[in-house]
């Protein structure tokens, strides 16, 4: 069974930082278009960014100028590192990996941005 293991979530000031780490097997990571989401309370799931496997990125605009997607290809892991976050931003945060055939989730990682 695939699994893509996050970690790094918790608790950040408002104009803190943070930074969510997703871990995919090789065989998944090296050709899938990876990407973190988010549902806030009572808001439906979100694309916050997206990394292809040769680097491109795109931002939801609420995030942009705050929040970096980037992928480590020798350690199969995604990161969002996560700068100057709003209460706003206070979600679950789900990494995803799509690929031409399906595409897998992770369980999930809370975020909770204080005021």
């Amino acid at each position: 069974q695939v699994q893509l293991v996050e970690s790094g979530g918790g608790l950040v000031q408002a104009g803190g930082s943070l930074r969510l780490s997703c871990a995919a097997p090789e065989i998944i990571f090296s050709i899938a278009l990876m990407g973190w989401y988010r549902q806030g309370p009572g808001k439906q799931r979100e694309l916050v960014a997206s990394i292809s496997s040769g680097g491109s990125t795109n931002y939801v605009d609420s995030v942009k100028g705050r929040f970096t997607i980037s992928r480590d290809n020798a350690k199969n892991t995604v990161y969002l590192q996560m700068n100057s976050p709003k209460p706003e931003d206070t979600a679950v945060y789900y990494c995803a990996a799509r690929t031409g055939w399906r595409d897998y989730w992770g369980q999930g990682t809370q975020v909770t941005v204080s005021s």
